[in-house]
């Protein structure tokens, strides 16, 4: 599983010229699953994002999570997350999970993300989305389930 993290002052998703979710401060989250995830993993990803320290204190430190500041998740499904360029001009998207075991799993990492009490906001999985958000930092940060555990 890979999320990448964006901390932003505002994020909203547009599928077929309406807007499906749309939070204000807080993280905007690009998900992905490959082979192999579950739903163990998707808890302790779950755990490490929202335990994370990643917005600016007074001091300009970045010392505060998302409790800290009262901050919204909107969470978009991205399966490129797992596209390879190793090989050829073209990505390949073998490593990303198939859709109906990562739309399961999709499902349930923003469930687990509500039952901890954010405020959550989502695109629609498999759907042409367009994205746009204020990146506050900028600030990224990518999370690799095969790296942390």
């Amino acid at each position: 599983m890979r999320i990448v993290v964006q901390n932003v002052t505002r994020a909203s998703c547009e599928v077929n010229q309406k807007i499906v979710g749309n939070i204000s401060r807080g993280f905007c989250l690009f998900v992905g699953f490959t082979h192999g995830d579950n739903e163990e993993i998707v808890e302790k990803m779950t755990n490490k994002l929202l335990s994370l320290r990643l917005f600016d204190d007074d001091n300009g430190k970045a010392n505060l999570s998302l409790k800290d500041i009262n901050g919204e998740i909107l969470s978009i499904s991205q399966f490129t997350l797992y596209a390879s360029v190793k090989d050829g001009r073209r990505p390949s998207f073998v490593n990303a999970l198939e859709p109906k075991r990562a739309s399961e799993l999709y499902d349930y990492f923003n469930q687990c993300l509500k039952n901890s009490g954010y405020h959550v906001e989502t695109g629609i999985f498999g759907a042409m989305m367009k994205i746009d958000l204020v990146n506050d930092g900028p600030f990224t940060t990518i999370l690799d389930s095969k790296e942390l555990f």
